[in-house]
């Protein structure tokens, strides 16, 4: 789904972003399975998308009204709801 970043105004598809290190996750899972097993429990429940220009987690749908009020502050034209 396309977005728009409320930080600095790029639209186009989000990425995901892991939080934490793939190296400790590494390192746990060899050395001891419970800890390693919490770890990657933790690190993909806390995966989120991010903005691929800035990083920024402020995200907006362009389908949204307040989507729709920044493209238009960045210069970018939306079309509306369509009616029927």
């Amino acid at each position: 789904m396309t977005k728009i970043c409320g930080r600095c105004g790029t639209v186009g598809a989000p990425r995901k972003e892991t939080p934490g290190s793939i190296w400790i996750e590494v390192v746990l899972w060899l050395c001891f399975v419970v800890p390693g097993l919490v770890y990657s429990i933790w690190r993909l429940s806390r995966r989120h998308e991010v903005c691929r220009a800035c990083g920024s987690a402020e995200l907006l749908p362009l389908n949204s009204p307040l989507g729709r009020k920044a493209a238009a502050e960045a210069g970018y034209e939306v079309d509306g709801p369509r009616k029927r």
